[in-house]
């Protein structure tokens, strides 16, 4: 068989189920808003990453905060136990259900489609593309209510996506590169808005394990920063089954970039952890932001350290994201590679750079969108001593540097605000 033929067909059978769909943006237009919804949200897409799940909780405090008279059913596609006990301790009103979707469309767990019964509208929530798609086919199949995406980047949609996004009764990307990439699509209109990341609105925190740690540690309020290393490419096949279904070819594409560039990256970060800790006499802690960069950060941060500097350095390993928020908001500053940890400093009020690396895809976007254009570093055009001499911006000017927070941060709760008064609309 023809593999580009039997792609096709694939395509052309997800394209006529979800084509008996195309009359539901007339029929939107009718509706009127309820007092009471249910909103099905389907989000939590993996749970070796912090950021991936401050994303629900994110985006049910925003739902909560500015929609407080909805009842919501989270349909949550990763099953861990951990992740699953965190959300219902601090969201106990929320019901979870857990099913997937097979081929056609159809869900097998009858919690679940009592849900998409129930619920008046399907919410797909933050993440790096349309993860839930065969979530929403499955809401489009069932019913003809509406549904939205919230604060997901849509980079380069695939045919499938789009027929999916063409129904949506409203689409908020977390930064504004998707827009551009959804009207080459042919997706455009005022349902098409930008809404940033919802781990901007993660208030979880656990202030009991965090404050263990931290007195464990001697870290002191204000006096110690955070560093969190990554690679260019997360290198999935070390820890998903079946090698995360890359090629051999691709394998040795991440592990070959991974090595050419991760000395050359963490040397920049090193070198303001040291100036740091030479100048202020305070420490560093190494965190992870996902599970694998655990067994990094000895090699990448702190083994290369001058000696009278290692003293000053402590490490911990992989934590849930409310433990982080707690320690996050004592810290002075968030030095990341990665992109989630700073925002969940953001919202603790602690002061963040994001070192980004080219590879980390467009989402890094948001942070000019919001205004954080001086705590962002395109690492392949910074030197350490830049990303030094903002930091020490940082601890010798602690008022303007709250004052710079605040201000961005506010942009944050204004369009979620208005954008679930949109939302309500179509409801």
């Amino acid at each position: 068989m023809n593999p580009n033929n039997k792609q096709r067909r694939q395509f052309l059978r997800k394209a006529g189920i979800l084509a008996s769909s195309v009359f539901f943006s007339d029929m939107l237009l009718s509706c009127t808003a309820k007092n009471d919804p249910t909103i099905l949200l389907v989000s939590g897409w993996q749970d070796v990453n912090i950021g991936d799940i401050g994303h629900t909780p994110g985006l049910l405090n925003v739902l909560q905060t500015y929609m407080p008279e909805a009842k919501i059913i989270l349909w949550k596609k990763s099953k861990g136990e951990e992740v699953g006990t965190l959300l219902k301790k601090h969201f106990p009103n929320v019901a979870i259900v857990y099913g997937s979707v097979d081929k056609d469309y159809n869900v097998e767990n009858p919690e679940v489609q009592a849900a998409i019964e129930t619920a008046d509208l399907m919410i797909h929530g933050s993440g790096p593309s349309l993860v839930g798609a065969d979530n929403l086919s499955c809401w489009i199949k069932s019913t003809q209510k509406p549904f939205g995406v919230f604060g997901t980047t849509l980079q380069n949609p695939s045919e499938y996506h789009a027929i999916i996004l063409k129904k949506a009764s409203f689409i908020y990307t977390r930064e504004t590169f998707s827009i551009d990439h959804l009207k080459k699509a042919g997706i455009e209109g005022d349902h098409v808005q930008f809404a940033p990341d919802a781990t901007f609105y993660m208030t979880i925190r656990n202030d009991d394990l965090g404050n263990k740690f931290l007195n464990e540690h001697g870290l002191e309020d204000k006096q110690f920063i955070c560093a969190i290393p990554r690679l260019r490419y997360t290198p999935y096949h070390k820890f998903r089954p079946n090698n995360n279904g890359w090629s051999e070819a691709k394998i040795t594409e991440v592990e070959s970039v991974n090595a050419l560039k991760k000395e050359e990256d963490h040397a920049k970060l090193r070198e303001a952890m040291i100036t740091y800790v030479r100048e202020t006499g305070n420490k560093v802690l190494i965190c992870p932001e996902m599970t694998y960069q655990v067994d990094i950060m000895d090699e990448l941060l702190i083994d290369p350290l001058p000696e009278d500097v290692k003293p000053n350095v402590i490490k911990r390993g992989y934590w849930l994201p409310d433990e982080a928020a707690s320690v996050y908001a004592k810290a002075l500053a968030v030095l990341s590679f990665e992109c989630h940890s700073p925002i969940i400093a953001a919202v603790n009020s602690t002061a963040f750079f994001y070192l980004r690396q080219p590879e980390d895809t467009i989402k890094g976007q948001m942070y000019y969108d919001l205004g954080f254009d001086d705590w962002i570093f395109e690492i392949e055009n910074t030197q350490g001593s830049q990303i030094t001499e903002r930091l020490r911006g940082i601890w010798t000017d602690t008022n303007a540097t709250q004052s710079y927070l605040t201000k961005n941060m506010d942009k944050v709760s204004e369009i979620y605000r208005k954008s679930v008064e949109e939302v309500k609309k179509v409801i």
